[in-house]
């Protein structure tokens, strides 16, 4: 089993990588922040690239846009969910 912490940094870095942020490193992003609305400027389109990561990364599959909206709060609240759904970890 990962730690919350440890999560949370390969979990930031994944979010860089996989969204292509050149101008943010992985220690910019804090766990509170807001990954929608807030200083990293995320879309739409980052959130079904995050939904794929999720789902290649950690084996959990959302459909359920309303349940994507509770998930993709911050990186606390996706760490939280991977650790609680995950079979990976």
């Amino acid at each position: 089993m990962t730690d919350s912490n440890n999560l949370k940094s390969v979990l930031k870095t994944q979010i860089v990588t996989y969204l292509n942020l050149l101008d943010i490193k992985p220690e910019d992003i804090k766990d509170e922040e807001p990954l929608f609305g807030g200083e990293l400027g995320l879309d739409s389109i980052d959130s079904l690239e995050l939904v794929v990561l999720l789902e290649r990364e950690y084996g959990i599959k959302i459909t359920n846009p309303a349940e994507g909206r509770k998930v993709l709060v911050d990186v606390n609240h996706m760490a939280a969910y991977i650790t609680e759904h995950s079979k990976t970890i």
